[in-house]
């Protein structure tokens, strides 16, 4: 019980160092004018870090299809125990233009590179 409760906890934590680390503007000193400004950029950053979740929750779903269609079991365990809050592989820190047409995402092109990428991580690891 112990265990579980400190998983929960954890996941707590983990959230919201994601939810800091999308706050985090002007080098941490934000400067709001009114509380009207501060409850937005925090219902914001919220919105931000759930989007951000559910990006990484849609890529480990499908990894763990197709590692189940391949009957891969030790993937499936591996991504079982994979978080999605996660962020490191997200920039929050950059420029974004938001007139340009964007490229569309292809999970489905994530998830082969994935698929290709971690043979070659399993092999690096074992030479």
């Amino acid at each position: 019980m112990r265990q579980n409760v400190q998983k929960a906890v954890n996941r707590g934590e983990n959230y919201h160092q994601l939810r800091r680390s999308v706050s985090f503007a002007s080098f941490g000193k934000l400067r709001f004018k009114t509380d009207y400004e501060h409850d937005l950029w925090s219902e914001c950053s919220r919105l931000i870090s759930n989007c951000i979740i559910f990006y990484n929750a849609s890529i480990l779903s499908r990894l763990l299809e197709h590692k189940h269609k391949a009957g891969q079991m030790q993937g499936i365990d591996e991504i079982k125990n994979i978080s999605p809050i996660a962020w490191q592989h997200i920039n929050l820190h950059g420029r974004y233009e938001f007139q340009k047409q964007p490229d569309l995402l292809s999970l489905d092109a994530i998830i082969q590179g994935l698929t290709e990428w971690a043979p070659q991580r399993d092999a690096a690891s074992a030479a």
